[in-house]
């Protein structure tokens, strides 16, 4: 299933941006042919579009050099058939609007900006700095509110914004706060019809799409991209009235979300969703985050549980020694799974 159109017919940002994981060689260095057969993967299985150097993508863990890189092969292997949205953060502004500048000449559809981090600023400041930033893109820009990383971009902020600055065409929201994201739909959306609201959130994909947010970006797609697609066109079809539609939205909203806390909490971010992808058949290599042994072993026991739940969807085999029952303690179910492959190991030689 090849992604659709990128964009609704009152041209704002729709669907599903998958936030691109970036795989590793063993040299530590970015593996550009298993990237590239990553985005053809991620294309064919249905994402709208493709957010490199986000969160999920550890831009913070690339040079500036690697960061250009990875979003010219991104927007290479794409080559129109999905937009790419992508992350243009940068520590000043001077390197944020250069990236601006060599991102559109990649192709690139739009980038998202992160507001300015490890300084805490004033809602003033905020404005001025997107607003500098604006005037001087010649590409599209998205704001990036992550207030647990960031400076809050608040709703008389992107209010502002959004009157002042047509350059600026929307909002990928990573709070997890509904109501806050309601508030901007009902005060922008009547001034900006074409502004663009996305979640970053999984555990709300679903509510927020029946309330009229755009789609999200979705660290969940990197691993099951055809299940978070499937998601959000159930949703789209619940929202216009079909009933069957809705009742398999939350059913499945659900279970993502039992695979995105498996994911999230498991290990420190993003590892879980590297192990993850790594069971869909992809060589991601080691993190640029050192992992201690225990770590190491640790990981392998979150790929344990990963595998059963994704062998509950019918995305891959479960493994050969079967899975428990889960209990919905992550910690609990991690050792319930290793002590049972254990058992059937030692079974399978006559020891137990």
């Amino acid at each position: 299933m090849n992604g659709s159109s990128p964009t609704s017919s009152s041209g704002r940002l729709t669907g599903i941006f998958t936030p691109n994981l970036v795989p590793l060689d063993d040299n530590g260095q970015i593996n550009e042919p298993e990237l590239r057969r990553y985005v053809d993967w991620l294309i064919d299985r249905g994402v709208h579009g493709l957010y490199p150097n986000g969160s999920t993508g550890e831009f913070t863990r690339f040079t500036v050099e690697e960061r250009r890189r990875i979003v010219r092969i991104v927007c290479e292997q794409a080559d129109g058939r999905v937009p790419v949205l992508a992350g243009a953060a940068e520590a000043n502004i001077r390197e944020t609007i250069e990236a601006c500048e060599i991102y559109h000449s990649y192709g690139a559809r739009a980038v998202a900006i992160v507001s300015p981090f490890y300084y805490r600023l004033s809602p003033e400041s905020v404005y001025t700095y997107f607003r500098e930033i604006a005037l001087n893109s010649p590409i599209d820009v998205t704001l990036y509110n992550i207030p647990m990383f960031a400076s809050p971009i608040d709703v008389p902020t992107v209010r502002r914004l959004a009157e002042d600055c047509p350059r600026i065409i929307g909002i990928k929201d990573s709070s997890g706060d509904v109501a806050n994201m309601l508030r901007m739909i009902s005060v922008i959306r009547p001034i900006r019809p074409d502004f663009s609201f996305l979640s970053g959130w999984e555990a709300v994909l679903m509510p927020v799409l029946m309330m009229g947010v755009d789609g999200g970006t979705h660290a969940t797609s990197g691993v099951v991209p055809e299940l978070t697609r499937q998601l959000f066109d159930l949703s789209r079809a619940g929202a216009a009235g079909d009933v069957a539609a809705l009742d398999k939205a939350r059913t499945l909203q659900l279970r993502l979300l039992e695979l995105f806390d498996v994911m999230l909490y498991s290990a420190d971010f993003p590892e879980g969703f590297r192990a993850g992808a790594e069971l869909r058949g992809f060589n991601f290599g080691r993190s640029r985050q050192p992992l201690s042994p225990r770590q190491r072993v640790d990981r392998m026991s979150v790929q344990s549980v990963l595998n059963c739940i994704l062998a509950d969807f019918g995305i891959v085999d479960p493994p050969q020694a079967g899975c428990v029952p889960r209990s919905g303690d992550l910690q609990r179910d991690k050792v319930a799974q290793i002590a049972h492959e254990v058992m059937a190991q030692l079974k399978a030689r006559g020891l137990a």
